[in-house]
C-alpha cells in the first residue's frame, strides 16, 4: 500500500512526493524500495502489487521501472485501506484463486529482517490451511500513543494467537495499562491470509464494497480496468480494514514479533530508531553544530546548515520550506501543514 501522503513528516513529504518515495534514512534507497526488496525473497517481484493514487504512478514507475502496468494499481481517490485491500485481493484472486497474500504499507521500517521474514512464513503457513485473517503485532517497547493496540490471548501455544479485541490509538493512561497487562502489542496494519478468506471476510463484513469490486472483476487485467476502478471508487465508502473486517470478524490471529519496527509516521517515531551523535542528535545534512543536543536535523546536502544552542528541536528543509518545531510540539505539524496549505497556497504542501 502505497498511497498515502504522510503529512505528518512534512515538509519532507509533500503531496506530489510524499514520504515512501524517499530516502528517509539516509541508506541510499527509498523506502518502498526497501520495502519491495524485503518482500523479493518471499515471493517472485511479479507477485508483487503496488497500490497507489493515479497521481503517484509515475513515481511508482521512476523507482520500479521492471515492473508491469498490471502490477501498479491506480486509486484515482483515497478511500481508506478497505478499498485499497479490496481492489488488490479480488484483482490477485481474479488470477489466482488459491494465491496467499500478504498485505503491507509501503514506509515501514524494519531493522531485524530475518525476525520479520519468520514471522511471515509462520503466517503463510497457518493462513494457507486455515480459513483465517492473521495479523503482525509489535512487541511494544513503550507506552506509545500514536499506535493502534491489539489484545490477544495468550493462552494459545500455537504461533498465531486469537485476537481479542482492537483498540484505537490511546490516551498515555491507557497505553501503560496496555504495556502492565502484557497482552497487549502495536497494530502494524500488516496482514496474511489465502485470497477466499479475505473475500469472503469482505462479503460477510463489508459486503457493499465486495459487491463494487466483483460486479467488474472481469475488466482485471484488461484495458477497461481502470475505467472500472473509477466507477467503483466513487461509489465506495471510506472506511478502513481494521474498523471493516478486523474488528468485526471472529477468526482473525495475531503472531508477535520483535521485529525493531516503526512506521516512522512522524519525526519523533524517525528519531526513536535512527543512529544518533553521541550529543544525540539526528543528523541528515551537512552540518556543523554547537551545543546542541537530542535534535533532529534534515536539511540539504548541498547546504551547509550552522545550528548553535538548540536542544529537542526538529530542523527540517525540504524544497521551499525549512521548519524548525520543537520535538514535544511535533503533533502541530499537521497544522502546519493546513496553515500553509490555507495561508501560502499548495505549492507549499
Amino acid at each position: 500500500m502505497a498511497g498515502g501522503v504522510g503529512s505528518r513528516f512534512w515538509p519532507f513529504s509533500r503531496n506530489n512526493y510524499p514520504k515512501q518515495f524517499h530516502d528517509v534514512l539516509g541508506i541510499g534507497e527509498s523506502m518502498i524500495q526497501t520495502t519491495v526488496k524485503r518482500f523479493s525473497t518471499v515471493c517472485p517481484k511479479e507477485n508483487i502489487y503496488i497500490v497507489t493514487n493515479r497521481e503517484y504512478k509515475n513515481l511508482v514507475k521512476l523507482h520500479f521501472p521492471d515492473f508491469s502496468e498490471e502490477q501498479i494499481l491506480q486509486e484515482p481517490i483515497g478511500r481508506n485501506t478497505a478499498p485499497c485491500i479490496a481492489y488488490a485481493c479480488f484483482k490477485i484472486a481474479q488470477r489466482n484463486p488459491a494465491a496467499n497474500i500478504i498485505v503491507a504499507p509501503a514506509d515501514h521500517v524494519i531493522l531485524r529482517e530475518q525476525a520479520f521474514l519468520n514471522c511471515i512464513q509462520q503466517g503463510l503457513e497457518v493462513a494457507s490451511q486455515e480459513d483465517i485473517l492473521v495479523t503482525i503485532g509489535i512487541k511494544p517497547t513503550r507506552p506509545d500513543t500514536g499506535y493502534g493496540y491489539i489484545q490477544y490471548l495468550p493462552e494459545s501455544t500455537r504461533c498465531a494467537m486469537k485476537v481479542k479485541t482492537f483498540a484505537e490509538k490511546p490516551t498515555l493512561e491507557k497505553a501503560l495499562k496496555f504495556i502492565e497487562s502484557g497482552d497487549f502489542v502495536w497494530n502494524a496494519g500488516i496482514f496474511i491470509w489465502n485470497a477466499q478468506s479475505i473475500l469472503k471476510a469482505f462479503r460477510t463484513h463489508l459486503k457493499d464494497v465486495a459487491d463494487l469490486f466483483e460486479d467488474g472483476a472481469a475488466s482485471f487485467y484488461t484495458h477497461e480496468e481502470d475505467a472500472f476502478i473509477d466507477a467503483t471508487y466513487a461509489n465506495c465508502r471510506n472506511v478502513s480494514i481494521d474498523y471493516g473486517i478486523m474488528e468485526k470478524a471472529e477468526n482473525v490471529q495475531v503472531i508477535l514479533g520483535d521485529l525493531g519496527w516503526s512506521d516512522v509516521g512522524t519525526w519523533n517515531s524517525l528519531y526513536s530508531i535512527a543512529d544518533k551523535t553521541p550529543e544525540g542528535n539526528v543528523v541528515d545534512g551537512d552540518t556543523m553544530l554547537y551545543d546542541t543536543q537530542n535534535c533532529i536535523i534534515k536539511t540539504p546536502q548541498d547546504k551547509l546548515v550552522v545550528i548553535q544552542g538548540l536542544q529537542d528541536y526538529i530542523v527540517a528543509e525540504h524544497d521551499n520550506v525549512l521548519m524548525i518545531c520543537q520535538r514535544k510540539n511535533e503533533q502541530q505539524v499537521k497544522d502546519f501543514v493546513s496553515h500553509a496549505k490555507a495561508s501560502k497556497g499548495l505549492e507549499y504542501v
